[in-house]
């Protein structure tokens, strides 16, 4: 069976605010955006995404038990080497690190996840890079 292929449009630039918003649901609208599927022409064996700039990544809404106690872990080659850390310190340490994440785990597991993620830009203030491209804004609801 034969499948058509439409040619992807050249990808918008969308821009999302995440100031007080909950971290869940920045990621999900994030991560529906990067893949497509908010388009007529969604294919999922084709990147049809938009770029998308999430700025105030710092200024994220967690509620303090969550800050706690969700932890991230990572393991390194070693016996023994698991390493963890909570996502309280995360966002002390890196505040763009707890969206990547989240939006990441919300992508499909396959080859085309990295290259969607090149279209993700975070930025832990209200300030980008990306102002030339002139990124339409988002809502988060």
């Amino acid at each position: 069976m034969k499948t058509s292929t439409i040619p992807p449009a050249a990808p918008q630039w969308l821009l999302i605010d995440a100031q007080d918003q909950m971290l869940g649901r920045v990621a999900a609208k994030a991560a529906t955006l990067l893949h497509g599927k908010h388009k007529a022409t969604f294919a999922p064996h084709q990147i049809h995404g938009d770029h998308v700039v999430i700025v105030n990544a710092g200024k994220i809404a967690v509620s303090p038990k969550k800050a706690r106690n969700k932890t991230y872990y990572r393991h390194t080659p070693w016996l023994g080497g698991l390493k963890s850390t909570t996502l309280e310190t995360l966002l002390a340490k890196d505040p763009t690190m707890p969206i990547e994440k989240a939006v990441k785990g919300m992508l499909p597991k396959n080859r085309l996840r990295d290259q969607m993620m090149k279209r993700l830009h975070v930025f832990a203030g209200a300030e980008h890079t990306f102002a030339p491209q002139k990124p339409s804004s988002v809502s988060v609801s």
